[in-house]
């Protein structure tokens, strides 16, 4: 398997008052799932539902209160030291909702991938300005585009560079939270058109975050449906969105009409 979450679960305390007594507040609980290899696997509730929660927790964005996360059979560590977290990284990488908030907005994108090849040590110096160009056309984006800033660019094209971003550390799986929500209708079908097409080529595992049922069709093979904290429903795309158990995975549903068409053009 190459994710494997078991028992995840996240408890913050929350500090107030004078003496800054601490209130425990259960954000995630008991929360485990899968993701085999070169699988896609997406977690699905509303504002609020944990979901993202567990997401940070996997990419050790965040500590886990009690649970184990494992790659490939190995437990990830969770206080890991400086060497295990580049090691996590190099096994997986996170896409967030905002790509411009998620780039620097000083620095050209070509740089950005630049910095995260050289910093994993993937190709030879020499090599690293041809891997960038690479990594551009294979998210769709013009090698004169590397000199841009992100303020230069789409919503489309700025997450289009996150993704190449994150692809630099040649990872085994993408962690995508939200990656299209900030985008509008056509532009969201062309990146989940990119991203099923990146599983494809690089042979990657995908967890995907995301709050509306409709998109998680086109790229994820299992779902798994989380409400304040737990999950209440799970199983592959078919079962879960054709015939639903639950009342609440009935109720994503309803609220969010099937609106995406696939054949949109690149941005």
């Amino acid at each position: 398997m190459l994710l494997e979450v078991k028992h995840l679960s996240k408890t913050f305390q929350l500090r107030s008052g004078l003496l800054g007594r601490a209130t425990p507040l259960p954000a995630v609980s008991d929360v485990s799932l899968e993701v085999r290899p070169h699988g896609s696997v997406a977690i699905v509730g509303e504002t609020g539902s944990g979901k993202s929660t567990v997401a940070r927790m996997i990419v050790g964005l965040e500590t886990p209160t009690s649970g184990e996360i494992s790659v490939d059979g190995r437990a990830l560590p969770v206080k890991p030291n400086l060497k295990q977290r580049r090691e996590r990284a190099q096994l997986m990488q996170m896409v967030f909702q905002n790509p411009f908030l998620s780039l620097d907005a000083r620095q050209p994108i070509g740089k950005a991938i630049a910095e995260v090849i050289a910093h994993h040590g993937r190709v030879d110096d020499s090599k690293i300005d041809a891997r960038v160009a690479e990594l551009l056309d294979a998210v769709g984006l013009a090698e004169r585009l590397g000199m841009s800033r992100p303020r230069q660019l789409s919503g489309g094209q700025c997450q289009r560079a996150a993704i190449a971003r994150a692809l630099a550390a040649e990872p085994q799986m993408l962690v995508l939270d939200e990656p299209v929500s900030a985008l509008d209708v056509s532009t969201q079908a062309q990146i989940l058109n990119l991203l099923a097409d990146l599983r494809e080529q690089f042979g990657i595992g995908v967890l995907m975050i995301s709050h509306d049922l409709a998109l998680v069709r086109h790229i994820s093979d299992d779902v798994v449906v989380m409400h304040r904290g737990r999950v209440v429903e799970a199983g592959t795309v078919q079962e879960v969105l054709d015939s639903p158990r639950e009342a609440y995975t009935q109720q994503l549903l309803a609220a969010i009409p099937e609106r995406l068409s696939l054949g949109a053009a690149s941005d």
